[in-house]
């Protein structure tokens, strides 16, 4: 199997996540303010997640060649995508101990702590199969947000954030890494057992994925709630 029979096993979840109301929205610049707040403190504490899953691949090999595979991620993470994603955040006026003293919404909980359980009962492959959904999705949804007519790039907000998942450099990651999790897929059957368990394994990271994006766009129907009854009290003054 690959990594694509994964896909095609779910397709209905993994349209809903690449295609969510949340990337729509963000593609065409009419993303509330707040919603996409949200999902940047959080997507800081699910990095933090993701480093210690990568962490975990290492102890998890079984061979140097893969016990070396997942270093550069560890390294990559840390030295590299993490501290990218505090300077972006500044921009958006949030520094790093902003987001550290952020708590965890449920669905960053859910999903990281998933994968994690994943990797901890299993072994390299459940743990590269839940972590898929997140390098993969991204990459399609890069994909996808820089190629739709409806895409609007002129005073944008989110620009930066379409062009870093659209980009050469994340793409080409994201090939990479795909190569390496077909290698780890190569002999199993989709429809042995085995095949069957990693299918359920990248369903469940793919639903976790979309309760990720629905958390931010919670957060924009939350504080529009609040505005309603502040302007009901004041009305019933």
């Amino acid at each position: 199997m690959t990594y694509q029979d994964l896909i095609d096993a779910c397709q209905p979840q993994w349209t809903t996540y690449t295609q969510h109301p949340f990337v729509m929205q963000l593609g065409q610049g009419t993303l509330p303010h707040h919603c996409f707040m949200h999902y940047l403190k959080q997507d800081f504490l699910f990095l933090k997640q993701y480093a210690r899953a990568y962490a975990l691949a290492i102890y998890k090999a079984r061979t140097l060649a893969d016990m070396r595979r997942a270093l550069p991620s560890v390294v990559a993470l840390l030295d590299h995508e993490i501290a990218h994603h505090v300077d972006y955040c500044g921009a958006w006026h949030l520094t790093e101990q902003d987001m550290e003293q952020e708590p965890e919404d449920v669905a960053t909980v859910a999903y990281t702590r998933y994968v994690l359980d994943a990797g901890m009962q299993g072994d390299i492959i459940d743990l590269y199969v839940a972590l898929a959904p997140c390098a993969i999705g991204y990459a399609e949804i890069g994909n996808l947000l820089v190629n739709d007519t409806k895409t609007v790039f002129d005073n944008n907000p989110y620009r930066s954030w379409i062009a870093l998942y659209s980009g050469e450099d994340y793409q080409q990651g994201v090939a990479t890494a795909t190569v390496y999790l077909n290698n780890l897929l190569a002999e199993i059957s989709v429809n042995s057992q085995r095949g069957q368990q990693l299918i359920q394994t990248f369903k469940v990271a793919t639903e976790m994925e979309i309760a990720f994006w629905q958390q931010g766009l919670n957060v924009g129907a939350s504080n529009t709630r609040a505005i309603n009854n502040k302007s009901g009290a004041v009305d019933n003054a």
